[in-house]
């Protein structure tokens, strides 16, 4: 389904445009060197915050640096050098097992297509557009984080709340030679301007044509976690109430 030409889908050109120029640096900021180490950098930074998986990833790819090396390697090992990231024993599995496939059926290579990423272990759409974008400029789509989530929802961009619709109407609404360009540009304006929390509006260059200009703060936040003993609360006052009402 189309994106409705609103007046935000109409003014996204020059929006993205004035973004574009506030912040001209936008970049992936995971460090790595070639496609294999930001396959397995990007794999790593699920639900862990780039900065975390930059210190790690140096220790890392100077004990294991190729597909060939980390295929090999010791679980137990890969695991204690990733100890200090969130899910560390999973993605200790997801990336010594990826490198087992790329030996065994890419050659030690990284695959270019979206299709043939998507089979690795540990990647999913997200990632292999990361890869693609980054490393081959060649995107099948556009990578949709929380920053661009939030930010997308703020300038009116889209009306969904889930990445993958998120991600069809951003794709609707620029041409591909620029979707590599729109996450790194918003995730870059989602980290130094227009946070989750507090966003910066009267700093940001966009406030006359964002729809959220100084409103912004409960536009695009994920909804609070409710505890397991507020839920258990609400039950039990649910019970009580439901027993009264039958008495």
């Amino acid at each position: 389904m189309a994106l409705p030409r609103t007046r935000a889908a109409k003014a996204a050109p020059e929006t993205f445009a004035r973004l574009q120029a506030r912040h001209p640096d936008a970049h992936c900021e995971l460090d790595h060197d070639g496609a294999f180490q930001l396959l397995v950098a990007t794999v790593l930074s699920a639900q862990t915050t780039d900065v975390l998986v930059n210190k790690v990833t140096p220790g890392l790819f100077s004990k294991w640096p190729t597909p060939k090396a980390l295929a090999g390697a010791n679980l137990e090992e890969v695991q204690e050098a990733l100890s200090r990231i969130g899910m560390f024993r999973q993605k200790a599995k997801n990336i010594t097992e990826l490198a087992k496939k790329l030996m065994n059926e890419h050659g030690g290579a990284v695959p270019s297509t979206l299709a043939e990423l998507i089979e690795l272990p540990g990647v999913g759409r997200k990632t292999a557009n990361v890869v693609l974008g980054v490393e081959f400029g060649t995107p099948e789509g556009v990578v949709v984080d929380t920053h661009v989530q939030r930010i997308t929802q703020r300038l009116g961009w889209t009306r969904e709340t889930t990445p993958e619709k998120i991600e069809k109407d951003l794709m609707a609404l620029f041409p591909r030679e620029e979707w590599d360009a729109i996450s790194h540009v918003l995730i870059f304006h989602g980290r130094r301007i227009c946070s989750a929390r507090s966003p910066a509006c009267p700093s940001c260059p966009i406030t006359d044509i964002c729809r959220s200009a100084f409103k912004a703060e409960n536009v695009g936040r994920k909804p609070p976690r409710v505890r397991a003993s507020s839920k258990t609360a609400k039950k039990k006052t649910a019970k009580k109430t439901a027993k009264k009402k039958t008495a």
